[in-house]
């Protein structure tokens, strides 16, 4: 982990070497090319810039054309993030719509619990579904139980809560009656005493 972090930090710091270079590049170039005449015969710059025009004309079209990819760059991330937002947003709209009981019994247990992370198994298909769909994220925290199998931590991801209300979940609007209370506890998970009975035997 401490290598990783220190080899990011050598490519950033590489990086904005680069750019730092690139931008003195370009307003030399410039400088050069439209700087009056006879404020260069001034500087005793004007041979200079006769000489070597050519190469100071092609120093300044790289270090244009350098930061021009990078805005081009910049634009095709930025609206690949958005695409790929939005293609989230439409799935999870969809999953929604079509939650099966197990995975809204599994949804109802962050609001049951008052939690925004739970430990769930990962090989629970309910779990798998959702996280496929978006609606649920891995934080991580991986651990094996000898019994229950891979667990690790999850939440549920900030575009899902949007679409997540008591009516989706079909919880009760205020405190839930004697009735109600006994259909969510019938109805919650079945791994979810599982767990912590697992935790005992960790492997």
């Amino acid at each position: 982990m401490m290598k990783m972090k220190i080899r990011s930090i050598k490519l950033l710091n590489s990086k904005h070497l680069f750019v730092s270079a690139m931008s003195w590049i370009v307003v030399t170039c410039t400088s050069l090319l439209f700087v009056p005449k006879h404020l260069l015969a001034v500087l005793s710059l004007d041979q200079l810039v006769n000489q070597y025009s050519q190469f100071i004309g092609l120093g300044l079209i790289i270090g244009v054309a350098y930061f021009l990819s990078q805005i081009i760059a910049f634009v095709v991330d930025e609206s690949i993030i958005y695409l790929r937002q939005k293609r989230t947003v439409e799935t999870i709209e969809a999953k929604v719509k079509l939650l099966d009981p197990a995975e809204r019994a599994l949804l109802r247990e962050f609001f049951l619990q008052g939690q925004t992370i739970l430990t769930l198994p990962q090989n629970e298909l309910a779990v798998k579904n959702l996280v496929q769909t978006s609606i649920l994220e891995m934080l991580g925290n991986e651990r094996h139980y000898a019994i229950q199998g891979p667990t690790a931590e999850y939440k549920i991801s900030m575009q899902a809560r949007n679409y997540l209300n008591r009516d989706v979940l079909r919880l009760p609007a205020g405190e839930p009656s004697a009735e109600e209370m006994s259909y969510l506890i019938k109805t919650r998970p079945h791994f979810i005493n599982g767990l912590v009975q697992s935790r005992k035997h960790a492997v």
